[in-house]
């Protein structure tokens, strides 16, 4: 069967084809011994697992193809510079899978498996690891959401919950449904971009969410494409069902040193998502992670150069999104450099006497975080 003619009750099985084992990845790239013993060494700690559509997206000639750096492990993931929680995930548990940090929203984390395991991922630390964080009694959730009032809105993410089937994801929408206080529903998933297919050949999951996304309480999609070769007939489709079927699909890039950090690339990402219908949200700055940090992250005087220059390339629809740092405090959102100052501003905090705070810090060209910044 040629890619692309999955029936909408195999997507599963085509998931189970995913390359996940250095010798199947071999059938793909010369290794040498040294690269492959690394290799080895980091998919024993952080699996490897790349569906064969993303993996039809990769230039295997170039070794540092921007689509092959998010899927394919690197020796570099072996640095263990940073945090494997950097957002402060755990202090904000308030059961297993339910995370309340900000005062409206409350997070499920619903799986701890993806349709592919990016390399950049800022959940490394559970993602196809550990079902520890993961949300096994959903109505314990949702009795907790019903209890908090202030609570509008639940991100539903993970890990991928669009990798869920159908009826679990239904049976999650029919719980969450009848909270009148909710005003809508995101789903977090990177699916459109690693595997539409899911999308595309399963008409039981457009009918759930066009069911449960109407006039009053709409179903939000939010996505991440993080380079414009990601933009294909594939995903463009997948996006299209979503939209017709009454969703709202916003983006979340992520700044990736290698992938999408030069002005041209990421003004050509932000419009071609505004041409087919997704929202530019965010771009965040890569988060310090553990194995990840070292050879994604850009530091923050260069992510704001970098920014900038691309809003310069974009219309008013396509630089809507903010430049934010995902810090354990809040979304800081990075708002200018003057000399050697940074002005920073809570767009979200923790604490809600901080959102809307401006502050500034001193600027050096190393630093990628805000702890990293002199207090001035």
């Amino acid at each position: 069967m040629e890619y692309g003619e999955v029936c909408e009750t195999e997507w599963g099985d085509e998931l189970g084809k995913n390359i996940s084992t250095i010798e199947e990845l071999k059938a793909h790239v010369k290794l040498s011994p040294r690269e492959e013993k690394q290799l080895r060494k980091v998919i024993e700690r952080h699996p490897m697992s790349i569906s064969r559509y993303y993996l039809s997206l990769i230039d295997w000639t170039d070794p540092d193809d921007p689509i092959r750096r998010m899927a394919v492990p690197r020796s570099e993931e072996l640095v263990l510079a940073g945090s494997y929680d950097t957002s402060g995930e755990l202090e904000n548990t308030k059961l297993p899978g339910l995370q309340h940090k900000y005062a409206q929203t409350a997070l499920i984390l619903a799986t701890n498996r993806c349709a592919m395991y990016c390399r950049h991922c800022f959940r490394k630390r559970m993602v196809g690891i550990t079902e520890d964080e993961v949300i096994h009694r959903f109505e314990m959730a949702v009795s907790y959401i019903r209890e908090h009032e202030e609570i509008n809105n639940v991100l539903i993410t993970g890990g991928d919950p669009f990798i869920l089937s159908s009826e679990t994801i239904g049976r999650m929408l029919e719980m969450l449904s009848d909270i009148e206080h909710l005003d809508f529903i995101r789903f977090g998933t990177r699916v459109p971009v690693t595997f539409p297919d899911r999308i595309i050949h399963d008409d039981g999951l457009l009918d759930l969410l066009r069911l449960y996304s109407d006039d009053e309480r709409r179903i939000y999609v939010v996505t991440q494409f993080n380079h414009p070769r990601e933009i294909t007939p594939q995903s463009i489709s997948a996006v299209d069902s979503l939209i017709r079927s009454e969703v709202i699909v916003n983006n979340q890039a992520v700044l990736l040193r290698g992938v999408n950090d030069d002005p041209e690339t990421m003004a050509e990402l932000q419009n071609r998502l505004v041409a087919i219908g997704v929202n530019p949200y965010y771009v965040f700055q890569c988060r310090p992670v553990k194995r990840v940090k070292h050879h994604f992250q850009v530091p923050l005087y260069r992510g704001y150069e970098i920014i900038e220059a691309a809003k310069k390339r974009l219309n008013g629809h396509s630089k809507r999104f903010k430049y934010i740092m995902s810090h354990k405090t809040g979304k800081i959102e990075i708002v200018g450099i003057i000399g050697d100052e940074i002005y920073l501003k809570y767009h979200q905090a923790k604490n809600p006497r901080n959102i809307g705070k401006f502050f500034k810090r001193r600027l050096n060209k190393t630093a990628g975080w805000l702890d990293e910044l002199d207090r001035i």
